[in-house]
């Protein structure tokens, strides 16, 4: 089959050793690539009876078979690994411009397995691979780790992915950074890596990609291309404005979660905080992923204040929710400033910004008291103590070393009533977008594999924001404030799932703009084999209840795919989903009835099993 290299590198870190494997053909028909390949290999090398950040616990990259290639968006890598913050699988992505140069060293799939006595960084060539002393960067930041390993090659082709403080410091969701500012965030990717003792990869790659047709794949992808930047949003928002644009229409909606999910609203802050007076009141930049025609990615610099001239990434809208509506923060420089440390100490800024929101609230309800808070002021809204609190966090340092075990072991230290304002699912904390007026959005949050997890899928696309999509059998009227009726998801979740495999960007689908048909199409002109839009949503549907399978083994039952209490219990205030509270048994019922799960155990019911060739894999 052609598309791939069929050839898998691993690297052990506690014995030194660099091999090249085979991967099975029936993977990639079964799983297609990306995450697919890497839950299936997950499954072989992990110990399931060992501690997420146990040495024989493997860290996955891989990448998809439209990686790199004339495909829009196909910049993505995935990473797998078992995620010290919920304890079952960890699943991230990240874009910038690592995974093509992953593709054309000759590699679908590099695993990091052991423990290096002494920090390391490994070095990717095309087919040398070498394992180097990093000795003298550990504790550095991201900018500064990335200056150091450029200074030592003379190409500027090398990419990097590279952790902070907070990976080697174990912050259980610290982040594994790429291009300086773009984040595989979501489930502590950076403690992995850190408890390898591995601060880097850097990575060349300069073979040809192995496609099939490469002229056909072209022309399908210029199809794709047209088919994203016709769509109203990609093209009025998106591209003009990137994930900022976000702010405006989700708090419009009822949908952003503002202080620590007491409020769903925060329109009052639209001059100080929306995407209209971010853009004037930072120095902004578009930044593109490779292969991307929208770039919707921003770089900014701080222009007066007491942060002028903090630099970096971002912050994208999940970072203004983070650090603003939720901690209730209304000034863009000091959420700006947040999310530019994030990416330097290396941490997830949506878990970053969500748990010192619930610190607020415990300093505010006397859960917190002067014992732990070392003199810091936790008041909502003030920005000051964000910089502070980072840092803190990212060592591990007083207040900081509670809360970088993340807000649910927190609240289990902290006791009594902490657990209320915790707002987390499998010990992740939730992203910003609301589940009161979205009742599709709780179901995403709450069945993710990885914990709580707004875009697989970004359902409130389909029952707040009202997109439809012919090809996938969302049609008609859909009740965003319906409990039940939740079998739309799994369709919408499917076509999700094919960008991790394919290694594209979510943000390609997240508006419905390319056609699933358009998809296959490109993936049957990379492989040379003849893939449907039926066949692409079976085989996003295999990985989906594969990864059930896999985290069924780590404990998780239905009980585990819950939301908070606070979004269970207390009606919203305000917004579009007044008076609503996210009745989630009743929507996963639904929801479980469409995927053909058992509404007791939540798991694959035989029939659905054999129905995707899953029967024995786990």
């Amino acid at each position: 089959m052609d598309g791939y290299w069929h050839r898998s590198l691993l690297v052990d870190l506690t014995k030194g050793a660099v091999t090249v494997d085979a991967i099975p053909d029936e993977w990639y028909r079964d799983y297609i690539g990306g995450e697919g390949i890497g839950v299936r290999s997950f499954m072989d090398l992990a110990d399931m009876s060992k501690p997420p950040l146990d040495p024989s616990q493997p860290v996955i990259f891989t990448l998809g078979p439209l990686t790199g290639t004339a495909a829009p968006t196909s910049g993505r890598t995935c990473i797998v690994f078992r995620s010290p913050a919920s304890g079952g699988l960890g699943l991230t992505n990240v874009g910038g411009h690592l995974s093509p140069a992953l593709k054309k060293a000759g590699y679908d799939m590099v695993t990091f397995t052991g423990r290096a006595e002494k920090p390391v960084y490994v070095l990717i060539d095309d087919d040398t691979v070498e394992i180097k002393d990093a000795s003298t960067l550990w504790g550095k930041g991201v900018t500064d780790t990335e200056a150091a390993l450029r200074a030592t090659v003379d190409s500027k082709a090398f990419q990097i992915a590279s952790i902070g403080p907070a990976g080697e410091n174990g912050v259980m969701f610290s982040a594994i950074m790429t291009d300086g500012e773009r984040a595989a965030g979501r489930g502590g990717g950076g403690a992995a890596m850190g408890s390898k003792n591995l601060k880097a990869v850097m990575v060349r790659g300069t073979k040809a990609l192995p496609t099939a047709d490469t002229d056909k794949l072209k022309e399908v992808a210029k199809q794709a291309r047209e088919e994203l930047l016709a769509e109203e949003f990609v093209k009025d928002e998106m591209k003009p404005f990137g994930t900022p644009s976000f702010y405006d229409s989700i708090s419009a909606l009822g949908l952003l979660p503002t202080k620590n999910w007491q409020r769903t609203t925060w329109d009052e802050t639209m001059d100080k905080v929306g995407h209209a007076a971010y853009h004037e009141i930072l120095e902004v930049k578009p930044y593109a992923c490779s292969g991307c025609p929208v770039a919707c990615g921003r770089v900014t610099t701080v222009k007066d204040g007491p942060f002028a001239g903090s630099h970096g990434g971002g912050p994208e809208f999940e970072t203004m929710g983070a650090f603003g509506s939720k901690c209730l923060v209304d000034d863009i420089r000091v959420i700006a400033k947040a999310g530019h440390m994030c990416n330097d100490l290396g941490m997830d800024t949506i878990s970053s910004g969500q748990v010192i929101a619930t610190a607020m609230e415990w300093a505010e309800r006397g859960i917190l008291t002067a014992e732990h808070t070392d003199g810091l002021d936790l008041s909502w809204g003030n920005g000051a103590v964000l910089p502070v609190l980072l840092e803190k966090i990212a060592h591990r340092d007083g207040l900081g070393d509670l809360l970088a075990n993340g807000s649910k072991r927190a609240a289990e230290t902290l006791g009594g009533d902490a657990a209320d304002y915790a707002m987390t699912v499998k010990g992740v904390e939730l992203a910003s977008c609301g589940v009161r007026a979205s009742k599709g959005e709780g179901v995403s949050h709450a069945v993710s594999p990885r914990g709580a997890d707004h875009l697989r899928p970004y359902a409130s696309v389909v029952d707040a924001f009202a997109y439809r999509s012919e090809e996938l059998g969302i049609e008609g009227d859909i009740d965003f404030l319906d409990d039940d009726n939740q079998w739309w998801v799994k369709p919408f979740m499917e076509f999700s799932m094919t960008t991790n495999l394919l290694g594209t960007c979510l943000f390609s689908v997240i508006t419905l703009a390319i056609l699933p048909s358009t998809y296959a199409a490109m993936l049957s002109a990379a492989t040379g084999e003849q893939w449907s839009k039926e066949r692409l949503l079976m085989a996003a549907e295999r990985v989906i209840n594969l990864e059930r399978l896999v985290n069924a083994k780590f404990g998780f039952t239905r009980a585990d795919d819950t939301l908070p209490k606070r979004v269970r219990i207390e009606p919203a205030p305000d917004g579009r989903g007044k008076g609503q509270v996210a009745n989630i048994d009743v929507s996963l019922d639904s929801f479980y009835t469409a995927m053909g799960w058992d509404l007791v155990t939540g798991l694959p019911t035989a029939e659905t099993l054999d129905k995707l060739g899953l029967t024995g894999v786990v």
